[in-house]
């Protein structure tokens, strides 16, 4: 500071007398003749051959696309948004492939094909490779799939190269035997014994974009992905066969890496249609006018999707005391509430169903329902109440089928399971219908309904602007839905996370095949 005052007086007595000093320079258009003279004399021809006429289609192009470079520059990125090079789009199979959702990336040079599950709820992108032991790849094994599914084979890929143990985003270094050796991966699952290890490999992921005025559209961009050589558990049972897409904050994500790269903006968005497909689109921040609550750190640190929920709603009451804390987990195959909560919610759900209560055996659902009745079954419509009157109200809150082969009846289920401990895991079947903007530059979840099809459609709501649609009751055809309950379906146990509050303090993240499984990432030698 008196530095700087002593700089003023001196400059200030250097103009003591004189009568003004004044500083120009000429201002030249950049595609003005007098512009275009001066590249002349300085033997630029190459760029004379395509200079613009004034006032022409390309002068006005190359205008426009110079501010979007020069904006994207004030906002750190190349790309308005970026999405996987065939397409985007995200699929469901159902029961067949565990309720989870998927979409196919391109890995490598020459590229190969992966169809991956998406998951908020871990970090790590890893794909079948080069394998030990892995579920089966071909077609043949599911009846839901026009191709085959493949391996990632480094050796084969131009672009690939093992990841060294003195690499940043490889942990545990203090246990590898040199630097330069190759960077092993664990990805451990407490339940179901689930589990993918392996080794760390840098290469590149397919994307295109839809900006017009990017100077290309398809990009190679760098990433980190696990060489899967050995999986188990349910992933040898038809559980993402072919990896897992890990969308998590942390560094090796695929998000991280794009925005550290400069690619896009520290966001993307996800759409689960009702219609079993959808969208992801890294880059997108949502829009003006789309619901939002902030992300909560833990101990510090924002290390997951975790939002605090003022109340849970059923009906036209939203239930007393029932404030808590949640994790927003594409990953998980279905929804989760602390007991406390979940007791409030199924006693006053049982009060407002006018259905008779049935007592299923081996499902981990225990409020289901007699749906053969004719007569419109009520079902009251369920959401969440966060701050600043935002509510995510869930397009489909129950599942339907039949009860079993031997029984000729339909049934329903209010698919939500109590957990031990203090927070709730919002699952994929509470999430569809919605584009979900995971905001990590503004550290913000948004919400509002979209189509999930129209990529054209990003910069303004679908169904007429309105965040919520008509009541679940007014939507809800019970008899005719076609949603079978897994559980009664597939016949598998009830979940039981272990050790879960331990994994969200820490660095490690939650994800759930097809119920909720305690995940934590070791990356070490």
């Amino acid at each position: 500071m008196a530095i700087g005052l002593l700089l003023w007086l001196l400059l200030a007595k250097g103009l003591e007398g004189s009568v003004g000093v004044t500083f120009s320079s000429r201002l030249v258009h950049r595609f003005s003749e007098e512009a275009k003279v001066h590249l002349a004399s300085r033997g630029n021809g190459s760029a004379l051959q395509s200079w613009p006429k004034r006032n022409s289609s390309e002068y006005f192009r190359l205008l426009l696309r110079n501010d979007v470079t020069r904006q994207r520059m004030r906002l750190g990125s190349q790309y308005e948004t970026l999405y996987p090079s065939e397409g985007g789009q995200t699929f469901s199979f159902g029961d067949a492939l565990y309720w989870l959702h998927y979409a196919w990336i391109d890995i490598g040079t020459p590229n190969v094909s992966f169809l991956v599950a998406l998951d908020t709820g871990s970090d790590m992108l890893w794909v079948p490779c080069d394998c030990i032991e892995c579920a089966s790849l071909s077609a043949g094994n599911y009846n839901v799939l026009d191709r085959s599914l493949n391996q990632y084979r480094p050796s084969l890929s131009n672009t690939s190269r093992h990841l060294p143990c003195g690499h940043k985003l490889c942990g545990r270094q203090s246990l590898c035997k040199g630097s330069k050796d190759p960077c092993p991966y664990s990805v451990q699952y407490a339940s179901y014994n689930t589990t993918s290890s392996g080794f760390l490999f840098e290469d590149k992921l397919h994307l295109e974009s839809d900006d017009r005025h990017a100077l290309q559209n398809s990009v190679q961009a760098s990433i980190i992905l696990g060489c899967g050589r050995k999986q188990t558990g349910l992933y040898l049972q038809g559980a993402s066969p072919d990896g897992v897409l890990g969308l998590g904050p942390g560094n090796i994500s695929v998000p991280s890496l794009l925005a550290k790269a400069g690619l896009t903006r520290n966001s993307f968005s996800i759409c689960l249609g009702e219609n079993e497909s959808g969208r992801i689109i890294f880059g997108d921040q949502g829009h003006a006018t789309q619901h939002s609550t902030p992300f909560l750190p833990i101990n510090g640190e924002f290390t997951a999707y975790m939002v605090g929920a003022e109340s849970f709603c059923v009906g036209s009451l939203c239930l007393k005391e029932t404030s808590f804390q949640l994790l927003i987990d594409s990953g998980s195959s279905f929804t989760y509430l602390p007991s406390e909560v979940y007791q409030k919610v199924v006693k006053e759900f049982d009060k407002q169903v006018n259905a008779a209560r049935i007592i299923l055996p081996n499902t981990s659902w225990d409020y289901c329902y007699n749906a053969s009745s004719q007569e419109l079954i009520n079902i009251p419509p369920l959401k969440l109440a966060f701050s600043r009157n935002q509510t995510l109200l869930f397009q489909n809150p129950i599942y339907t089928g039949p009860a079993s082969q031997e029984q000729d009846y339909t049934l329903f289920c209010l698919p939500i399971t109590p957990i031990d401990e203090d927070y709730a895991i919002i699952g994929q079947n509470y999430l569809m219908g919605y584009r979900m903007v995971f905001d990590r530059e503004n550290l913000r979840f948004g919400w509002s309904r979209w189509n999930c099809q129209d990529r054209a459609s990003l910069t303004s709501p679908s169904y007429g602007g309105s965040p919520n649609p008509l009541p679940a009751n007014q939507q809800q055809s019970v008899p005719n839905a076609h949603a079978v309950p897994p559980a009664i379906a597939a016949g598998h146990a009830s979940p039981k996370p272990s050790a879960a509050t331990a994994g969200l303090t820490s660095r490690h993240s939650l994800v759930s095949l097809l119920l909720i499984c305690h995940l934590w990432v070791w990356l070490c030698c």
